[in-house]
């Protein structure tokens, strides 16, 4: 089996990839995809013939857990380039036009079918904050940034999405913003402190309610800010300006209507919001399998189509809409990059966790440059009639 494995996807990457790639293995070197003089894009060792079968059987889930297992190990050229250049080249449509290979490759497919089916979804490791610590920015902020220069760095480019964000808002001194879904605050504490604002966050982690309110406190802004455990149906009150960041992700597709609703009912009759999330721009939301067994257990990536269709229905007007998923390939690259130099000082995190956590921080790097994903920022308004900026900020 490892040896007719190898060949079908060998012989699956001859005749779809438009770039080539070495696998060496016991000594040998194949090589595979387009055909090219000197050395090959990408060089891998194969550490585990069971590679083949994994990929052939599962995709990027296969590809993942491969490297989580030290199946293969890459020497030359990048894991996030291997994975953007895989994503570039869109395998599976291209299957459609090789029936007999497709029919080669159906047995394994079947079987990593039947094998997931018979299998739990294995919900998200519990993280500690000295993980998230590594490789983000000092106001641990866990969203796509904002680039005004492709050299900013990853604190910069979160301050600047962070002014961006207020600056559409058009926040005021003394207006009460709430922020569902809030993270370590970060959002709240710029807010405060640029704009001084009342503002209040809210979140379901206890890990975010507890050191987010502690470094609030220790910025001296608790007595204009604060988070609170709950769910955001659950929220009271009247807010002049809402902002939701990489929250709406995590609210079923079903839920929709209930989110905004509630919103509709928190938001001021002349207030502002705007929900910022990782987005399908396409007819299809696919869920990558990978990140759906060990990263976001149940996550989506909204189509816009579905979102507005919902502001609409719960009487929220459309302001303005920009995708910003440029911007995350440069968050995620210094993610990715923080990740590799800060790595050695997990050391309590078993090796199959942190090799998991940087295949995860590849993807991200490559589906920002290669895939069919958005990040939106939507702005809208309760007030219909409300005034309309002539530019965006």
């Amino acid at each position: 089996m490892p040896t007719r494995s190898k060949d079908v996807f060998l012989k699956l990457l001859d005749t779809t990839l438009n770039f080539s790639i070495d696998f060496i293995e016991n000594g040998t070197t194949a090589r595979a995809g387009f055909y090219r003089e000197g050395p090959a894009n990408f060089s891998i060792k194969i550490n585990d013939p069971g590679f083949y079968r994994a990929v052939l059987s599962y995709g990027n889930l296969g590809l993942g857990e491969s490297f989580m297992k030290k199946r293969f190990e890459m020497t030359e050229g990048s894991l996030e380039g291997l994975i953007e250049a895989l994503l570039a080249c869109k395998l599976d449509r291209k299957l459609r036009h090789h029936l007999k290979l497709g029919l080669k490759i159906l047995p394994f497919r079947l079987l990593g079918s039947l094998r997931g089916k018979q299998s739990n979804v294995q919900k998200h490791y519990d993280a500690g904050l000295d993980l998230f610590s590594s490789f983000l920015d000092p106001s641990l902020t866990y969203s796509c940034g904002y680039a005004e220069k492709e050299t900013d760095s990853l604190e910069q480019l979160q301050l600047n999405k962070f002014e961006r964000i207020c600056r559409k808002l058009d926040l005021k001194p003394g207006e009460r913003l709430l922020d569902i879904g809030c993270g370590f605050g970060g959002m709240l504490q710029y807010a405060a402190t640029r704009y001084s604002v009342q503002g209040l966050g809210i979140t379901n982690s206890e890990d975010h309610y507890q050191t987010g309110n502690d470094r609030i406190r220790k910025a001296g802004l608790a007595h204009q800010i604060r988070i609170e455990k709950m769910d955001y149906t659950r929220a009271t009150g009247i807010f002049h300006k809402i902002v939701s960041i990489g929250m709406l992700e995590h609210v079923p597709p079903a839920e929709y209507g209930r989110y905004f609703k509630t919103i509709h009912r928190l938001l001021d009759e002349h207030g502002k919001g705007l929900v910022h999330f990782v987005g399908a721009n396409a007819a299809s939301n696919d869920h990558d399998y990978f990140i759906q067994k060990y990263i976001f257990p149940m996550s989506h990536q909204p189509r816009l189509s579905a979102i507005a269709d919902t502001l609409e229905r719960q009487g929220l007007a459309i302001l303005d809409v920009e995708n910003l998923i440029r911007h995350y390939g440069f968050t995620a690259r210094q993610w990715l990059h923080n990740f590799r130099n800060n790595r050695s000082g997990l050391g309590r995190y078993p090796d199959s966790f942190l090799n998991m956590f940087e295949y995860y921080l590849a993807c991200c790097v490559a589906a920002a440059n290669a895939s069919d994903s958005a990040l939106y920022q939507v702005l809208f308004m309760k007030n219909h009639r409300g005034d309309i900026p002539l530019r965006r900020v």
